[in-house]
């Protein structure tokens, strides 16, 4: 993956971090394709549980990389990423900005951790452009559809404070600690069976709008693979043996 993408693995947790702070870790094809290819790591690997994304430097990222856009299009990898973001539970960890296709990159994780004092925004339409990473389908379904709105025709940011208040945001960090609060939350996630984790994720994520009997349609192919799982079988007898589970993700 070259330096585009930095990873580090705490027990059942990979940080990855994205690596281009001269550019305020703006997302050029070499650095969405690492990215892509960090994420599909993430996933296909039974040891880990749950990932957190941070950026170097003094803040996480400033979306895509508007001079690499002018010269070769669209970034290669950009946008799998927004759409697909990842299989297993994901942490944003936010520092100093998540501007434009930034805070779009937040709203592909699941939950969002960031420093007191974060600007948090979608400023797209000032420079003649608009969201079109997600953010406009995605922030009406985190914080009330006034404040969306506002953000998008107003290219206004908020705050990281005013993003907990509204739920966007889910922990709190002094600046500086964005990364070490997420990890705690991935670790606190991680004590949990990977396979039933990633499978409520994605049920919560995929049902949103559906209606209860299209619902259940989606949950039962998951139920069958979780509940018949060598994990599932792990739980149990680790209740009845008083002792941890040892989880292996199959």
């Amino acid at each position: 993956m070259g330096n585009e993408i930095l990873t580090e693995t705490h027990g059942r947790v990979r940080v990855i971090t994205m690596n281009r702070p001269e550019a305020r870790n703006a997302i050029n094809s070499a650095l969405g394709l690492a990215l892509v290819a960090a994420i599909e790591e993430l996933d296909s690997d039974d040891g880990l549980t749950a990932g957190v994304l941070t950026g170097a430097g003094k803040g996480f990222s400033a979306g895509m990389d508007l001079k690499a856009f002018a010269s070769e299009g669209m970034p290669k990898g950009f946008g799998q990423f927004l759409q697909t973001g990842s299989q297993k539970p994901l942490i944003a960890a936010v520092e100093g900005f998540a501007l434009a296709g930034g805070l779009e990159i937040a709203l592909s994780c699941d939950l969002m951790v960031a420093a007191k004092g974060v600007k948090l925004g979608i400023p797209e339409v000032n420079k003649g452009l608009f969201a079109a990473g997600g953010a406009l389908f995605r922030l009406p379904t985190r914080v009330p559809y006034g404040v969306a709105m506002e953000m998008a025709l107003t290219s206004d940011p908020i705050t990281a404070e005013q993003g907990h208040e509204l739920g966007l945001v889910c922990r709190l960090a002094e600046p500086g600690k964005a990364a070490e609060v997420a990890l705690e939350l991935a670790e606190r996630i991680a004590q949990n069976a990977p396979l039933a984790v990633a499978a409520s994720k994605q049920i919560m994520r995929q049902t949103r709008g559906l209606t209860e009997e299209e619902s259940w349609g989606f949950q039962g192919p998951l139920s069958g693979k979780v509940f018949t799982s060598e994990d599932a079988r792990e739980g149990p007898r680790a209740f009845a043996e008083k002792r941890e589970p040892k989880w292996t993700g199959r």
